[in-house]
């Protein structure tokens, strides 16, 4: 590839199976778009207006709300206007936009989902050490870190692929990966392929943290009905959530390998479209408090307009 990098495009071959049935598509993808944007800015708020709701646990769903956004936002705009386009291209920076966007938040998700399964381990192993371990501060550094250490991690890894010369320009994907982009350098990828490696550690490490304690967490509630019933109301929505994140993204990993294009769109894109929409429902309906609240201050809202 030569540096004039910004007239570089990439060719998108994921809606080459879509052409009879793109506005049935573009109309599911739109509504279900609109529904995540809705559904997260509603609980957001909800937590923000609400200051019964400014503790640790709701503090840490609200950012998994403001990340799911983000998310879906680096997934959705792009191809519902490729839905309505003979060309499924994108320009070189455009590319390394979404690569950075999508990368962002699927560390920042991880890496939210470890905070909360450590949260989580304190409320229920050491309830009495919480409220001095896990203060106003502790809270604002947990979600700085998450924020700044997932931004750490995506911001190597594009100056790794940036730096590559690329010799295609085909990705058999609905949007940019970056796996995809590295398999078509013509250059040595072996740094590439070293900081893939730190990063799956990292990563294996994470879920190792959250599997320790959740062997704790569960431990604790076996003798306790107190515990037994806040792991019910709080630790199951995580669990649900964390099995459906990574399924979605195992999914995802494996598909880029094997099997039909067809298919391995459909569940390629499971982590950007399943998980942003899932938590505020899973949330919402689960957590007793964040239900109560939300019902009962837009009940009011309702009755003062009428």
């Amino acid at each position: 590839m030569e540096n004039t990098t910004e007239e570089f495009m990439f060719v998108l071959h994921g809606l080459n199976d879509t052409k009879t049935n793109k506005h049935i598509y573009f109309a599911i993808g739109l509504v279900v778009y609109i529904v995540t944007l809705l559904v997260n800015l509603t609980l957001i708020i909800t937590v923000i207006l609400d200051k019964t709701l400014h503790e640790p646990m709701y503090l840490f769903i609200c950012n998994l709300y403001i990340n799911g956004i983000g998310g879906a936002s680096a997934f959705y705009p792009k191809i519902l206007a490729d839905l309505f386009s003979d060309t499924h291209v994108i320009s070189y920076p455009g590319c390394l936009t979404q690569i950075f966007v999508i990368y962002w938040y699927v560390f920042c998700e991880f890496t939210s989902l470890t905070i909360m399964a450590y949260d989580r381990y304190l409320a229920i192993c050491k309830p009495l050490e919480y409220h001095c371990i896990m203060t106003q501060q502790m809270v604002v550094k947990l979600l700085v870190c998450t924020w700044f250490f997932s931004l750490l991690e995506i911001s190597i890894g594009i100056v790794l692929t940036s730096r590559l010369t690329l010799c295609g320009i085909d990705i058999d994907k609905l949007y940019c990966f970056n796996w995809d982009v590295v398999k078509l350098s013509c250059t040595d990828i072996t740094l590439d392929n070293i900081y893939g490696y730190i990063l799956i550690f990292s990563h294996v490490f994470q879920a190792g943290f959250i599997i320790v304690s959740y062997i704790h967490i569960i431990n604790a509630s076996l003798y306790s009905k107190t515990e037994q019933i806040k792991f019910m109301q709080t630790c199951l929505p995580h669990l649900i959530t964390l099995l459906n994140f990574n399924i979605s993204l195992l999914l995802d990993i494996l598909c880029a390998r094997d099997g039909l294009r067809a298919l391995r769109n459909i569940l390629g894109i499971e982590f950007l479209v399943v998980p942003p929409l899932l938590n505020p429902i899973i949330y919402g309906i689960r957590i007793t408090q964040i239900r109560s609240r939300f019902v009962k201050m837009y009940s009011y809202k309702i009755n003062t307009f009428r």
